[in-house]
């Protein structure tokens, strides 16, 4: 397999990969917004269920299901209604947080397994993902190298392992922001209006967007 025995080449694929998912994009936003609003713990399991909900992309596009899904427009119009609905859904839960900040309302009530959960919707209900792996991770297959739904499964599994060590770097670093902002009286409010409308702009976009 090409990406195992050229270092460089998979040296240059992990490099890539970073600063696509430093780019500013719905996971980053959610997992920075969640650690920001719910503290460290809560973003931490947001991210991991969204690397989980990668899982899922690689292995559809390593099979070829991505592909169908693009091809379909009816499936992609669905799936994409699906994830634009349960963002616009995140956002009312999120204004009904009111002036609760960091305390119990993401971390307690909910519980880090719920979390977990809502990040791996959020990642499966968003079609693009699918399309992205589909289009992203060829570029690095060796096609004469044979096995290449293999090749795309590793390459797959290396964009999940440094997506996650990013996303538990911006969790521990928001949620340190939001410790600070939290001795604020009524930062609360703003910083939940603040998440939902951040939620319902990426909902909207998703449900407006064409492939």
């Amino acid at each position: 397999m090409r990406t195992l025995t050229e270092p460089v080449q998979l040296l240059y694929f992990i490099a890539a990969s970073a600063a696509l998912t430093l780019l500013p994009g719905p996971d980053i936003i959610f997992v920075l917004t969640q650690s920001i609003s719910s503290g460290k713990g809560a973003g931490i399991a947001t991210a991991c269920g969204l690397c989980t909900g990668l899982m899922f992309h690689t292995t559809a596009a390593a099979l070829g299901v991505s592909a169908i899904i693009y091809k379909s427009a009816l499936a992609f119009t669905l799936v994409k209604y699906a994830g634009a609905m349960y963002l616009l859904y995140l956002a009312f839960q999120a204004i009904r947080e009111n002036d609760s900040f960091i305390s119990s309302v993401s971390a307690n009530r909910y519980g880090t397994s719920v979390l977990y959960k809502r990040g791996i919707f959020m990642n499966l209900l968003n079609p693009k993902v699918s399309l992205f792996f589909l289009a992203f991770l060829p570029q690095f297959v060796n096609t004469g190298a044979g096995n290449v739904p293999m090749q795309m499964v590793f390459l797959g599994l290396v964009f999940l392992v440094q997506a996650l060590l990013i996303f538990i770097l911006v969790s521990v670093f928001a949620g340190h922001i939001g410790l600070r902002l939290m001795n604020t009286p009524g930062i609360g409010r703003y910083v939940n209006r603040t998440k939902a409308a951040i939620f319902a702009l990426i909902g909207l976009e998703l449900a407006f967007s064409h492939k």
